[in-house]
Parts: structure tokens; sequence; C-alpha cells
């Protein structure tokens, strides 16, 4: 009679677990090629660690506490470790609704390629999203960064200022230098001609043609 029950329950879970089955998953690992030389065989320890891993992530769903090793149910096991797996619901007859179970590996991702010292690329749930890892807390808070870099550009244009108001006092001095030198060579170039102006004009008012000159004005001294 024992016999008899172990081999229905066989029979329901061979037809419950079956590649490509409703709400299955395959898992592939590569165990070799992420931990090289230090690679662990594949056993029935492992499958074991396995389904306790997914039971566990399971009974972080609401109202699927009840979930036990044995309702995780592998199938297909192949030497280049894959497999197909399902969680079996506690009270009925039926597998766990996919979305359930991809819910509890994506939320717990992390926990389980830990204990298998694997990472998304080398255990990977072909049919389950790899979860992004949560965001770590920058060491410094988020307002003294944003205060930083308000600071920052607060100097930066003030800098800027400050030099765009030095070169322009120095281009206006510059420019009133070269006005003034332009002036004064204006001044001077009139002074001279002023002054040969002048002289050549008291050289002219200064010369007497004695021919018409009276006898009067030749004895008058000057």
């Amino acid at each position: 009679m024992l016999w008899l029950f172990f081999f229905l329950v066989t029979a329901i879970h061979a037809e419950l677990c079956q590649p490509d089955a409703e709400n299955a998953f395959k898992v592939r690992l590569s165990i070799r090629t992420a931990l090289g030389d230090k690679a662990y065989i594949w056993d029935k320890n492992e499958e074991y660690l396995f389904r306790a891993m997914v039971a566990f992530s399971m009974r972080k769903v609401p109202n699927r506490e009840a979930t036990e090793i044995s309702h995780v149910l592998l199938c297909n096991v192949t030497q280049r470790v894959s497999f197909w797996f399902v969680v079996t619901d506690p009270l009925k007859n039926h597998t766990l609704p996919a979305d359930e179970v991809q819910w509890a590996i994506r939320m717990n991702r992390n926990r389980i390629n830990n204990v298998f010292f694997l990472n998304d690329q080398t255990l990977e749930f072909l049919k389950i999203p790899s979860t992004l890892a949560p965001p770590t807390d920058p060491s410094v808070p988020i307002w003294i960064i944003i205060f930083g870099v308000i600071f920052g550009i607060i100097i930066v244009a003030t800098t800027l200022l400050v030099l765009s108001g030095i070169r322009q006092r120095r281009r206006k001095n510059k420019e009133s230098s070269e006005v003034d030198d332009t002036e004064d060579k204006f001044e001077n170039m009139a002074t001279i001609a002023n002054s040969i102006l002048c002289d050549s004009l008291d050289m002219k008012g200064g010369l007497v043609n004695d021919v018409f000159m009276t006898e009067d004005e030749r004895l008058t001294p000057l």
C-alpha cells in the first residue's frame, strides 16, 4: 500500500514538473565558469539546498508561509547543470502561479546567488529577469552634495564676473590712454605749426625796404 502511494506521488510530481509545463521555470548554472578550479559538484545535496532557498523565498510571499521544501519539485536535471522546477500548492494538487514564484525569486535573487557563490550571469532563471541591485546609500548626504554643487557654481560665476570687470577696466584705461596720447600729439603738432607761422610773420614784419624809406625815417632811430 505504501509502495502504491509513493508511485502515485511520483506520477503526480512527474506530471506537474515537465519542461515548458505551466508555471515551470528553467534554471541553468555555470559553476565551473564562475569558480574555475574551486567549482563544486552539483549533486542531491545542492538540489536540496536549491529547493530550500526557493521554499524560503516563497514563504516571504503573502499567504504562502506554509510552503515547505517538499513543495518545490525539480525535474530534467542534466550533467551540465540545468533543470526545471515548479512550486506546488500545499493544499491543492497544482502548481503555484508563475507570477508569484517570479516575484519571490526576484526579491531574493541576491541571497540565492550568494548561497551558491554565483551571480545573475552564472545562475540563470531563464524566464525571470535579473533583479537590479538595491541602490547603495551614499556616504555623503544628498543635500550636502547639492549644496556643494550650487556653492561651486556661485563661486565660478563670481570669479568670472570679477575677471570680466577687471578686463573691462583695463580695456577702458587703455582706450583713455590712447586718446590722451592722440590729443597730446595733435597739440604738439599745432604748437609747432603755430610757432613756425609766428616766426615767419615776425621775420616778415621785421624786414624794411630801404628804397622806400624817406630821409627822416632813415635818420630817425628805431
